[in-house]
């Protein structure tokens, strides 16, 4: 019964395999797509009975699985392995044969698509240029008018666009023949018909440009001639309106002016007829591309241009000699008009002059001036009456004016204007005498009136208790000038007695006389009043002589303290700044004590008391700003001291550990790996505490460069730097040995340590659960492991990764609204990413399992599907909104448990923070643009360049590996 199974098993084998070899052979002999039509289509309807077949290649499968299974649960187990190895065989022959036939009628299917779709754009194309040539066949029409061309030449670029819009379809269709070609070597579309093709586009695209030239230049020639018509209406219009212009009587000009216009009038329509020559060239050219009506309607306009031509010519003429015989009256009346306006002119000039002669100039004048303009008022006075003779000449002459029939208004008003300005010069030389005359008596009178204003402020002067001997010293200087004014007043008595009269000048002399008696008792009292104030300065010198010195101490204490504001470079000079600001504090207190001594000069001057209380206020604000720049100065020293300090221990722990691991390296032996092994461990679990204690020197770091120097700042940031670089070549060294003694320990040790270094490191950035040597992990799986049990592990990752895409579905498939549903959200995206590692861990290991495995094409799929499954989880996680509220929720955690340990390391890691959001949104701005990319591109999409989208309605789809 066993061997009758046995074979049975084989003999179905045998069967299948037979079968699946004769449909290969069938498969080879059709996977062809050269040839007709025909041939192609005889293929395709035989792969189509060969995937008919693929349900009985099904069955026969199946029959194999149910002998195998009897044959199995029968036979010992020595037989076993040779069953399976040949169930093994003939399965992956049946996937082979499958994947075969669906290929084959993929791609055989797939060209007589791509061929029907091209016979049709190819029939299209075809019908397009048959109308076409039927549209551009017949001969142009004449027209009647320029719209109509116009029209017509719109309508013959419509037809060329058309033409040359039609290019690019052509150049496609090409694209597709020459790609046709080149799977089915058929004559219908090799580089014969192409030409073909592009000949007849070539034809039908030059007669379209030569019609739509031919319709240009028609047009062009009538729309010259309008333009010249309109040109020449608009000449025509303009003549005709200053030929009207002159011959209106409203016309202001002269008949000369009018004379003048007319000539320049005859000129261009002598010009004019020029131009109806001219038009009547350009008529005949267009009346012979235009119908027999449009030709009759050109040229009765040309006939009316040619009638108002000669009417405006007629009338010009005529003007011309009305206005001749109107020039001859008007020269005598000119010359006439000349000689009064000549006249008016020197009558003009001479009363200008006489004005000019009284200006009395700007700003105030001298006593000696205003006698000098007294006379000149005199004279001019004399000259006035001399030019009244002028005015009573220049009234004749306008009478005799009055007999032509001219306007003679303009002159008459010249002559009233001339007379109004002689009267003006009389009235202005009386009115600056009489000024002069006033201003004398003024200027006399002013010295008097000036003294009596002085004597009331002497007087108050004096009966100052304590008067400033600036005030006195400018009272007498004042006396002194009085004395010199009232002198000079008696020396002047003729001039007096010429311009006030001898009466008035003995009485003004009196009163000068009383004045000077005055000014002498005034002037004795102020000399005594200058002698006392000078014995009471003398009493203050001793005040001026100790507050000088106070005042420089205290002006160079502040420059001192100026000095020291400047940051300095170290940490020495920080405290050196604080001795000299503590050294000024005491001179500070030493110049307080010798200002307490100085007020005791100042009791009952009211003016230095003033300027001590200044003094004294200055100092206390000085000694305000000494004791807030000390405050400041030892708290940068305190901070400096705290930088430096936690700097040297964290520099010296990175020293003593790297010695530990540089004797952790030396060890030899199992033993002392083991131990070794537990001693870096140990150093291991020290390093988070560590790395805290390093973002705490940077938080300081920061606190010292605020209130540095440029050159401080520096030195501190490149300890911090030097100090970065130590503390990662320290840890990659340690992560290091820690791979290279898993490496030498047993397999399962290994697996212990492992598990050790994901619980403590699967967090942390520098290093990974799957960041083992490949050399070890293929040495690990190549331990004692069989092809079953790997083949198992491929379905097993299999199953894993499918679970996981379902997760995330339903992750994805949630709209999160408030605060803690986003939270929510993020933790689960959070759980599917912390189990990622393992995936790659468990890939990795498939892809060293490949030889065993065996089929390529579903560990290429399963490589597909983990790589959409990553891609997609990473999209999740840089969404916005996702994005931002792990963002927070993260630098919140780290900012807590930073402030619990460290808390001056919290602006450091909240600077941090702020610096990643702007970087992040730049990059899922770029995934953005690198989605929207393919639709800018149209070449460079798969969909548009492989299934004529854009041309053709019908396209192939396919779902699955690619069929080539």
């Amino acid at each position: 019964m066993t061997q009758q199974l046995q074979d049975e098993f084989d003999s179905s084998v045998e069967n299948a395999e037979a079968w699946m070899k004769a449909i290969q052979e069938r498969l080879r002999i059709n996977d062809n797509t050269k040839g007709p039509r025909s041939a192609l289509e005889a293929r395709l309807r035989e792969t189509e009975k060969i995937r008919a077949l693929e349900p009985e290649g099904s069955l026969k499968m199946d029959l194999i699985l149910v002998k195998a299974d009897a044959a199995l649960r029968s036979i010992s187990e020595d037989k076993k392995h040779e069953v399976l190895s040949k169930l093994k065989d003939i399965k992956a022959l049946w996937e082979e044969t499958a994947i075969y036939i669906t290929h084959c009628h993929s791609r055989i299917e797939w060209v007589w698509l791509h061929w029907s779709e091209y016979l049709k754009a190819q029939n299209e194309f075809y019908t397009w240029i048959h109308n076409m040539r039927v549209t551009l066949e017949p001969d142009i029409e004449l027209q009647l008018g320029l719209k109509e061309k116009q029209w017509q030449l719109s309508h013959a670029q419509v037809l060329q666009n058309d033409v040359l819009n039609q290019s690019v379809l052509l150049e496609r269709l090409l694209e597709e023949a020459a790609s046709l070609f080149s799977r089915i070597g058929d004559p219908s579309v090799d580089e014969d018909a192409q030409k073909k093709m592009r000949v007849e586009y070539e034809g039908i695209r030059q007669e379209a440009q030569n019609r739509v030239k031919l319709l240009e230049t028609i047009t062009k020639e009538h729309e010259q001639y309008s333009t010249s018509v309109n040109q020449f209406q608009s000449w025509l219009n303009g003549v005709t309106e200053r030929l009207n212009c002159c011959i209106g009587g409203a016309a202001k000009s002269s008949a000369e002016d009018k004379l003048k216009a007319l000539k320049e009038i005859a000129k261009d329509i002598k010009s004019g007829g020029k131009k109806w020559k001219h038009l009547e060239n350009q008529c005949a050219e267009v009346i012979q591309n235009t119908s027999p009506l449009g030709s009759a309607r050109l040229k009765d306009e040309l006939e009316e241009l040619r009638k108002a031509l000669e009417k405006l010519k007629l009338l010009s003429s005529e003007e011309e000699e009305r206005l001749l015989k109107i020039q001859q009256s008007e020269s005598a009346y000119a010359s006439q008009a000349r000689q009064l306006e000549a006249d008016i002119q020197q009558l003009r000039k001479d009363l200008q002059r006489l004005e000019n002669d009284l200006d009395p100039g700007e700003g105030e004048k001298t006593e000696d001036e205003f006698v000098t303009l007294w006379k000149k008022c005199n004279a001019t006075r004399a000259a006035l009456a001399a030019e009244e003779s002028k005015i009573e000449r220049l009234k004749a002459q306008l009478k005799e004016l009055l007999r032509f029939s001219q306007d003679v208004q303009p002159h008459a008003e010249s002559v009233v204007s001339a007379i109004q300005q002689y009267q003006s010069v009389r009235s202005k030389t009386s009115k600056m005498s009489t000024d002069a005359e006033t201003q004398l008596w003024r200027l006399i009178q002013n010295p008097l009136q000036s003294f009596e204003q002085w004597k009331p402020s002497v007087r108050m002067l004096l009966e100052t208790p304590e008067p400033e001997l600036a005030h006195i010293e400018a009272a007498l200087a004042e006396s002194s000038q009085f004395k010199e004014k009232l002198m000079t007043l008696q020396l002047k008595k003729d001039m007096l007695n010429n311009v006030l009269g001898e009466e008035k000048a003995e009485s003004l002399l009196q009163e000068v006389a009383e004045a000077s008696k005055e000014r002498e008792f005034l002037h004795k009292s102020l000399l005594q009043s200058k002698s006392k104030l000078q014995n009471l300065i003398l009493q203050h010198k001793n005040f001026d002589a100790g507050f000088a010195p106070l005042q420089k101490k205290l002006s160079a204490i502040k420059a001192k303290l100026d000095l020291e504001k400047e940051p300095r470079p170290d940490l020495l000079g920080k405290k050196t700044q604080l001795q000299r600001l503590q050294m000024i504090q005491d001179d500070l207190a030493e110049l307080a004590i010798q200002m307490e001594e100085v007020e005791k000069l100042v009791q009952s001057n009211t003016t230095h008391r003033h300027e001590m209380n200044q003094l004294s206020s200055d100092s206390q604000a000085l000694k305000r700003s000494l004791e807030m720049m000390i405050q400041q100065s030892e708290d940068n020293v305190q901070k400096h001291w705290a930088y430096n300090d936690k700097l040297s221990d964290l520099q010296q722990w990175i020293s003593v550990t790297r010695e530990k691991i540089d004797s952790c390296q030396d060890a030899d032996g199992e033993q002392n790996i083991e131990g070794k092994l537990e001693d870096l461990e140990r150093l291991l679990a020290e390093f988070p505490d560590k790395e805290i204690q390093l973002h705490l020197v940077e938080a300081h770091g920061q606190l010292v460069m605020e209130n540095s120097s440029p050159e401080e700042t520096a030195h501190v940031q490149a300890e911090l730097d030097q100090l970065k670089e130590s503390w990662k070549s320290l840890k990659e060294m340690a992560t290091g040995l820690l791979k290279k003694w898993q490496l030498n320990r047993p397999v399962a040790d290994k697996k212990k340590k492992r598990a050790f270094v994901d619980s403590r490191w699967m967090s942390r950035p520098a290093f990974h659960p799957f960041d083992v040597d490949p050399s070890h992990r293929q040495e690990k799986l190549g331990e004692g492991q069989s092809a079953g049990s790997h083949l198992k592990l491929l379905r097993d990752f299999e199953e894993w990764l499918r679970g996981e895409n379902t997760k995330l579905s339903k992750i994805l498939a949630g709209t999160p609204s408030s605060a803690e549903e986003i939270k929510a959200h993020q933790s689960k995206l959070e759980e599917l990413q912390s189990r990622v590692p393992h995936g790659q861990h468990l890939f990795e290991d498939l892809l060293h399992l490949h030889p065993v495995v065996g089929s390529s094409a579903e560990l290429e799929e399963l490589r597909y599907q983990w790589m959409l499954h990553k891609s997609k989880l990473r999209e999740a996680l840089s969404s916005p909104v996702e994005h931002e509220s792990f963002k927070m929720h993260g630098s919140c955690s780290l900012v807590c448990v930073l402030q619990k340990r460290c808390g001056g390391a919290c602006s450091y890691l909240r600077r941090a923070c702020r610096a990643a959001l702007p970087l992040q949104l730049l990059l899922l701005l770029l995934l953005l643009l690198a989605f929207l990319l393919p639709l800018a591109e149209d070449s460079h999409s798969c969909t548009l360049a492989n299934n004529f989208a854009r041309s053709f309605k019908l396209m192939l789809r396919y779902q699955g590996p690619p069929p080539t």
